[in-house]
């Protein structure tokens, strides 16, 4: 085991939930080696549905600042 990854087990709970979404999120993407024509299809409508909820009100933005004040507490 390398040391980096025993590093990342051992303080794996001081971790909150948004950070080891993040963990996740980065370890699986890294995974990815072949390019999957339906996953970039399935974000571009996602964005596009965003886009649109964010356009006509239905949903409200949230600056960076924000988002990283809640990610690092």
């Amino acid at each position: 085991m390398s040391a980096a990854l025993k590093q990342v087990i051992e303080n794996i709970e001081e971790l909150t939930s948004s950070e080891k979404a993040l963990v996740a999120h980065c370890l699986i993407s890294s995974l990815e080696v072949s390019h999957d024509e339906s996953v970039d299809n399935a974000w571009i409508e996602l964005s596009e549905k965003r886009l649109s909820e964010l356009g006509s009100g239905v949903v409200k933005g949230v600056s960076w600042k924000e988002i990283k004040n809640e990610v690092t507490g």
